[in-house]
């Protein structure tokens, strides 16, 4: 069943040259975990004039979990109060989001169906979703749904972390305080992490766009995991050198040139620790659709370990 559209506010707002941000769907089970990222789904449709589209799906096997179990008759009427106590949740929530354009979903049934059909129908740009500090995505946000939403999304994931922290963490203002101003986001630093995906070239280039929105510093990473070959291939480096320096266009109009870096061993570690060295405010990384999981893209363990740890929200783009 498709999710119920609630609630539409219409206001306008500016979009910055160089990336745009049309429609953002900020996934929510109303845990805290889940809420952490409402401040990035936020700020982002602040800064691009984007709609928010806010989305709380009712799977039965959650409801069922959630009491124990019940017969037939009694699953209406836990539904029908589950839906109450969402739709009074949304609209809390709608109160932090005055000057933005936004809907509210209720959706009934399989979590990433009700979710591809709000993508599907409003053209969703980017989906922003809160997730634990587990490694691996079976526990995030929407339980083991999350890595679907992840492999199978058909635009860029922006998952917000617990491990969040510094300048990159951005605050809940309460609804009732209105003489705080919202936060707004900043990406001075950038970390692009590569594995040369056959997308990495139109990756690049959103990341490259996006860097020229915010007037960001961008590195670009890749890591080389088997350098033990190295000895008997050590042209291996100058190939991985060129193969991103390739990635910028000879045009791109960035402020600061990109930094070009090759790191070796594990990849999640070496992106960890790069982007705790720069300080960065975001990782991107290339993922690897459902179809692909055979392929040599980079690994989704690499991803798990990234996302579950990272110091600063990290976007995920099809690979």
């Amino acid at each position: 069943m498709a999710p119920v559209e609630e609630e539409k506010i219409t206001r306008g707002g500016q979009r910055p040259a160089g990336f745009t941000v049309r429609n953002v769907l900020f996934a929510t089970d109303f845990s805290s975990i889940s809420e952490i990222a409402l401040p990035y789904a936020a700020a982002i449709c602040r800064r691009f004039g984007s709609t928010l589209h806010a989305a709380h799906i009712l799977a039965d096997t959650t409801l069922l979990m959630a009491t124990g179990g019940v017969d037939y008759v009694s699953m209406g009427t836990i539904f029908d109060s589950a839906q109450a106590d969402a739709k009074q949740k949304l609209e809390q929530m709608s109160a932090r989001c005055e000057g933005i354009a936004h809907r509210t979903y209720i959706g009934h049934g399989p979590v990433w169906s009700c979710l591809e059909n709000v993508i599907k129908q409003n053209q969703i740009d980017l989906i922003v979703m809160g997730t634990h500090g587990r490694t691996g995505l079976g526990r995030l946000l929407l339980g083991s749904v999350a890595e679907s939403i992840l492999r199978r999304a058909p635009c860029p994931v922006l998952t917000v972390g617990p491990k969040v922290c510094g300048r990159a963490k951005l605050p809940m203002v309460p609804a009732d305080r209105r003489d705080l101003a919202p936060p707004e986001l900043e990406l001075q630093q950038i970390v692009f992490a590569t594995n040369f995906e056959p997308n990495a070239p139109a990756n690049a280039k959103a990341v490259i766009s996006l860097a020229q929105s915010f007037e960001s510093r961008l590195t670009f990473l890749h890591v080389i995991e088997d350098y033990m070959q190295l000895g008997s291939r050590p042209e291996a480096i100058e190939e991985a050198v060129k193969r991103l320096q390739n990635l910028v266009p000879k045009d791109a109009a960035l402020q600061y040139a990109p930094e070009i870096v090759i790191e070796f061993g594990r990849a999640a570690e070496q992106i960890l620790r790069m982007a705790s060295e720069r300080e960065a405010d975001l990782i991107v990384l290339g993922a690897r659709p459902v179809e692909e999981v055979g392929t040599t893209h980079l690994p989704w363990s690499t991803a798990h370990h990234v996302i579950a740890s990272a110091p600063c929200p990290v976007i995920t783009l099809r690979g």
